[in-house]
């Protein structure tokens, strides 16, 4: 697809910070996020799978693997009782011909039970995600969630709730109390998904640069 030429199909353009982008590219993008978190936590997997393009990456505290993989795996821990929410903020989409990079604030939520309490955690951070055009639709290729901060609750705010305080500081403060539950129910966690700073979230940078770019080779593998 040429993004500036010879499309017969008409959109106005955004000014956003002294560059232009093209408006219904970025609605496209915006829909296919919002799409992602309600057929994910609808476990309505046909129309979610269609959000991507196929292999896709996904990455998560939990999982790292291809789109089918974490479908596969999301349908054994629905079926196990797993839970997982997702809620979305702000958007922003930078495009760059056939490939684009958009960042959504967002939340994960999950419940579940930890040393004998039911509790919730809540995860703040960001989705960023690399789209392509491929077979002239746009799609998703990879996500990778930037963990920012988290905060673990007993549902129950009478209940008293005691952590293993060795685990907890095992993992980055961005995602320390969502690993410590995941790691209680059975999940194996990544221990350097980025975060707010650091190399891992510099690194991820990079790569969605090197994207915008048209390096093929920057997301997805």
């Amino acid at each position: 697809m040429d993004m500036g030429m010879g499309m017969d199909v008409a959109w106005t353009r955004c000014g956003r910070g002294g560059h232009v982008q093209p408006c219904a590219e970025r609605a496209v993008i915006r829909d296919l996020v919002e799409e992602w978190a309600i057929w994910r936590d609808a476990m309505n997997w046909d129309r979610f799978r269609k959000v991507w393009h196929q292999p896709g990456r996904m990455n998560a505290t939990w999982f790292q693997g291809s789109v089918d993989d974490f479908i596969a795996t999301s349908r054994e821990g629905a079926a196990r009782g797993v839970r997982i929410l997702h809620f979305l903020g702000g958007t922003t989409v930078d495009v760059a011909g056939e490939h684009a990079v958009a960042q959504t604030k967002m939340t994960i939520s999950q419940r579940a039970l930890v040393e004998d309490v039911w509790c919730d955690v809540v995860c703040t951070g960001r989705f960023y995600d690399f789209f392509a055009v491929r077979e002239d639709r746009w799609g998703l290729v990879e996500r990778q969630p930037i963990y920012e901060k988290d905060r673990i609750d007993p549902v129950d705010p009478s209940a008293r709730l005691e952590l293993d305080r060795g685990l907890l500081e095992s993992f980055p403060a961005g995602y320390r109390h969502l690993a410590y539950l995941q790691t209680r129910i059975g999940y194996t966690v990544k221990p350097d998904m980025p975060g707010l700073t650091g190399p891992a979230v510099e690194e991820l940078y990079a790569r969605g640069a090197r994207w915008l770019a048209g390096d093929e080779t920057a997301a997805g593998g």
